[in-house]
């Protein structure tokens, strides 16, 4: 690995790597628009200016060069000896700070990117308190170029990252420089707007607050905001989110850097399908019927109700046997803890997987790659976080398991006295076949998010949370074992899966995910070790 010196410190970085990454990784705050580490370089900020010691044209030593490099355009290289901290760099970033601010509105009260603006940091910490401006500032309209998005053109600094992520990443080039000079700006193609499937990335690579989301326009000050970690669990991809939250009310997904997964970026449905979180239909009591009665009891007599209901069901039909279907939106945890108890009671019970959803095909962008490029990012068909997890716990149960299609064939039949049957969903998925299976088992304890033809037909209902509110972790199509956190409480009545399944499995205390995977892994050895994305530099965005 190649050492270099950075304002007389040495350092070790990787070999190709940009200075300015080099600087950042090593804790150096470097102001910089344009570069992005998942974007091409351009160099057109100007921000990022260093100094380089080079060989003096004359006496063939070293000396620092008259001209200044973009640290962003220069590969490390072993023995390279820069600085950021001189009078010259400073000067530059002033000069430069000065010019993106020509223009620029003072709306810093009522912008939404107040509070993570990178205009805002870097005025107040590489440029001036003064403006030297006495001309009328140029004006753009607001323009709303696509069904999610606003640009406001004022604020811009001309860094292009929303232009080169259309072009490089998505592939679908709506975005445009328009116009040359001190009148450039970022505009859509004519007839063209902003509408491919990854388009709320341009709102994240935007370093000031030209691109809002409209979804959260005006709604929440980012300051006020919690961010949790999580992943997003709407396709088997398993990107790597942060839930942005605020008195258990979640306001916005934003993307993690998971390299391998989803890298810097997130798709447009997971970023706007969180909406059924905060559904008014969901279910919020546990729910017990007795005959035409629908009773309320508490939290406490789950074990003793569960215990009491399913194996009545049992001894009445002898020879019948007892299910329990995982639902792929489950968490391995949750799965896991579900199954030994369905096995304590009955040690040929069947554990079937739930009906696994798919939507269409896989979208792999950039769109239009051509000469075998790969696929920079890819929105899979398979539209649940856990299919392959659930599969995994399955195997380790071994056992009867059965496919779905099969557990309702022989539920029609009266083959099952009593099922335990997960949901979570986050649409409608309780189809004619379940509804007509339903009536031939005697005693069904359902689970899940929303009302349903399963929740009139169980006897014992038990709302679900969801992803948002709990803690766990999912599989993902390549067997990455990834964990999530919970960002909000559940609703008021309401009680954590993993708590409920964890006392009915015959655990005391508090259920924490840490400590069934701990659990688990005596079985499982792979989930001993989480894939756990690398933190970003502290500066860089």
């Amino acid at each position: 690995m190649p050492k270099i010196t950075i304002d007389g410190k040495l350092i070790e970085c990787r070999d190709g790597i940009p200075v300015l990454q080099a600087a950042l990784q090593a804790g150096w705050d470097i102001p910089h628009y344009c570069y992005h580490p998942g974007l091409s370089i351009v160099a057109s900020c100007r921000l990022c200016l260093m100094e380089m010691k080079m060989p003096d044209p004359k006496t063939k030593e070293l000396a620092w060069s008259p001209r200044l490099l973009p640290s962003c355009q220069t590969p490390v290289r072993d023995g390279m000896e820069v600085r950021f901290d001189s009078d010259k760099i400073r000067d530059n970033q002033r000069q430069c700070m000065e010019y993106f601010l020509l223009n620029h509105p003072l709306d810093c009260p009522v912008c939404d990117q107040a509070g993570e603006c990178y205009l805002q940091d870097y005025s107040y910490k590489f440029g001036s308190a003064a403006s030297r401006m006495v001309e009328a500032k140029l004006k753009n309209p607001k323009k709303d170029i696509g069904s999610k998005t606003l640009l406001y053109q004022d604020r811009c600094v001309m860094c292009s990252r929303c232009v080169r992520f259309c072009n490089e990443v998505a592939g679908t080039s709506e975005l445009c420089i328009v116009n040359r000079g001190s009148r450039a700006e970022i505009d859509v193609f004519p007839g063209l707007p902003l509408e491919n499937a990854l388009q709320g990335n341009v709102v994240d690579v935007c370093p000031v607050g030209s691109l809002l989301d409209k979804d959260f326009l005006m709604k929440k000050r980012v300051w006020m905001l919690r961010e949790t970690d999580s992943i997003c669990p709407l396709c088997a991809t398993g990107c790597a989110i942060e839930l942005h939250s605020d008195d258990d009310q979640l306001h916005r997904l934003k993307p993690r850097y998971n390299p391998g997964v989803n890298d810097w970026w997130m798709c447009d449905e997971g970023r706007f399908g969180w909406k059924y979180v905060h559904d008014s239909r969901r279910i919020t009591q546990l729910a017990v019927r007795r005959g035409a009665e629908l009773e309320r009891p508490d939290w406490r007599d789950l074990p003793t109700i569960v215990k009491l209901r399913l194996g009545e069901s049992l001894h009445a039909e002898p020879g019948a046997r007892l299910a329990a279907v995982l639902s792929p939106f489950m968490s391995c945890e949750e799965a896991w803890l579900l199954t030994r108890f369905i096995r304590s009671l009955h040690a040929d019970a069947a554990l079937v997987l739930g009906p696994v959803p798919h939507v269409g095909e896989d979208q792999k962008f950039p769109l239009g790659r051509t000469n075998g490029q790969p696929a920079r990012f890819t929105i899979l068909a398979e539209k649940c976080p856990n299919r392959l997890g659930i599969e995994m716990i399955l195997a380790d149960a071994g056992g009867n398991t059965l496919p779905w299609n099969d557990f309702l064939a022989r539920a029609k039949k009266d083959e099952f006295a009593a099922a335990w049957i997960v949901g979570g969903y986050p649409h409608a998925w309780v189809t004619k076949d379940l509804e007509a299976a339903l009536p031939h088992i005697r005693c069904v304890v359902a689970q899940d998010l929303l009302p349903s033809a399963l929740s009139n037909a169980a006897a014992v209902v038990l709302p679900a949370c969801a992803w948002a509110e709990r803690e766990g972790c999912f599989v993902n199509q390549a067997g990455r074992i990834q964990s999530f956190d919970a960002g909000l409480n559940p609703p008021e009545g309401a009680q954590r899966d993993g708590q409920y399944l964890y006392s009915v499995a015959g655990y005391e205390g508090l259920y924490r995910a840490s400590r069934v995977r701990e659990l688990m892994s005596g079985r499982m050895p792979q989930f001993a070790a989480l894939h756990v994305p690398p933190p970003v530099p502290v500066h860089a965005h």
